[in-house]
């Protein structure tokens, strides 16, 4: 019977990010309590969101609805790292989001360490941006990824690449 695996990786689908994103500036255009404020929302290099408004009350307003989108599809709230409302040019606010697209190495090695910890026959392997876990029972890496679902980790984890 040939071995099975997965990939344990940090990040979040970025087209489900992008439609949150352009769901998110469709609303802010169109309701009341933004009007006239000129309200963005819209990417910011690769893996950057800016948000910007005409007040500070205003940007938190439009993150809220950009958090409340990305709930909605499915995108974790721990995939966005936001920063802190600064004032720009013409007395508007700006919140810069980043996204976490990497794993940080110290919770590749704690995952490691936990899949170990669990006494099944499978082998992790840390392979810097993600872990790959492979076993001979399918029901072995099932339970190894309720066990990493259940932990509540820093960052957003997903599996991918089944084999």
């Amino acid at each position: 019977m040939a071995e099975a695996s997965f990939d344990i990786e940090a990040g979040v689908d970025r087209q489900e990010v992008d439609n949150a994103i352009n769901q998110a500036a469709r609303e802010v255009r169109t309701r009341f309590d933004f009007r006239d404020t000129d309200t963005l929302v819209a990417w910011s290099g690769e893996t950057g969101i800016q948000v910007e408004s005409a007040s500070e009350d205003r940007v938190r307003a439009a993150l809220e609805v950009l958090r409340d989108k990305c709930v909605k599809r499915k995108v974790s709230l721990k995939a966005l790292e936001v920063g802190e409302p600064r004032d720009v040019s013409g007395g508007r606010s700006r919140i810069d989001v980043e996204l976490i697209t990497s794993m940080p190495g110290d919770l590749a090695k704690q995952l490691v360490k936990d899949i170990k910890a669990t006494k099944l026959k499978v082998t992790p392997t840390n392979m810097g941006d993600r872990v790959r876990v492979s076993g001979k029972k399918r029901d072995d890496l099932q339970e190894i990824q309720a066990m990493v679902r259940a932990k509540d980790h820093d960052a957003p984890l997903r599996f991918t690449n089944y084999r």
